[in-house]
This record gives structure tokens, sequence and C-alpha cells, in this order.
């Protein structure tokens, strides 16, 4: 069970590096917008491999979701404020990879693919009182960097 943090959700990066890393069998989009989206879901699952099963689902239904998939899924939150609303809803998450969050206005530049916003940083530190090793590297053959103080 793999959970991700990323502003592009299903792109390169998730479909070529992580999905064979982690060997996941179930694509988990936890994002209300995709999951209201059937036009922009049918578009993604174009570029997902056929042996996966792709499904977007707004954040609220993840427990479900997981417990229907097992234990072979990569699960991908497009924003912090998701991944805390799940961490709060009682998700349990080992680990929980940032991996792009883009530039924007009141956004700190932490990481050449991460930049946090005050929110941002405040949602991580929820969610490491969970007990989750935050993991910030955009793709597997990275050095992990953990959350140092200053990166939250």
């Amino acid at each position: 069970m793999w959970f991700r943090v990323d502003n592009r959700l299903v792109h390169g990066q998730v479909i070529e590096a992580w999905l064979p890393y982690t060997g996941a069998r179930h694509l988990i989009v936890a994002n209300d917008e995709l999951a209201a989206d059937p036009l922009r879901q049918q578009i993604i699952e174009l570029a997902v491999p056929q042996r996966i099963l792709t499904h977007f689902i707004p954040v609220h239904d993840l427990a479900v979701t997981l417990d229907a998939c097992g234990e072979d899924c990569f699960v991908l939150f497009g924003n912090c404020q998701d991944a805390r609303r799940a961490s709060n809803a009682g998700i349990i998450m080992e680990t929980l990879n940032i991996g792009n969050l883009h530039y924007g206005p009141e956004k700190m530049q932490i990481l050449p693919h991460v930049a946090l916003s005050a929110e941002d940083r405040e949602d991580l530190r929820s969610i490491q009182q969970h007990l989750v090793l935050l993991d910030f590297r955009s793709v597997p053959t990275e050095t992990v960097r953990g959350p140092h103080e200053q990166l939250i």
C-alpha cells in the first residue's frame, strides 16, 4: 500500500516509475473534483496499463475502497488537504510520499518539485502526528528526503 500527494495526479512518473516500483494492482485517485468528472477519468484511463484497475473516488470513500481492493493499492491525493482529510478519517498510512506540488501564490519552494503553503505545512504536521513518515521524492530512484523541520 502506497500513498502519494501529487497535484498532477496520474502522469508519467506515476505510470512509468511508481506503479512498477510498488507492484500495485489498484490505482486509487482520491480526489473529489476528478471523481465527479467522467470525461477526464476516461482520458486518464487510456494512459494506465490495462493490468492496473483504476478507481476515481471522493476522499470520503477511501476507506471503503481500500477495504474492497486489499493491499495492492497505490493511492494518489491531489493536495495535502485531501491527505489530511484521509488521515483524520482513520486511514492508516505508514508513509506518505510528497511527489509534486507546484509553486503558486503564497507558496515557498522547499525542493525542486515541492512548494508548500502555510496550510500545506500545517496539514503535513498534522499527518505526522498520526505517526506517518513523510517521503519527499518525485521518483523512486531518488534519495529519500525526510521531513526535516525546515521543510515543513
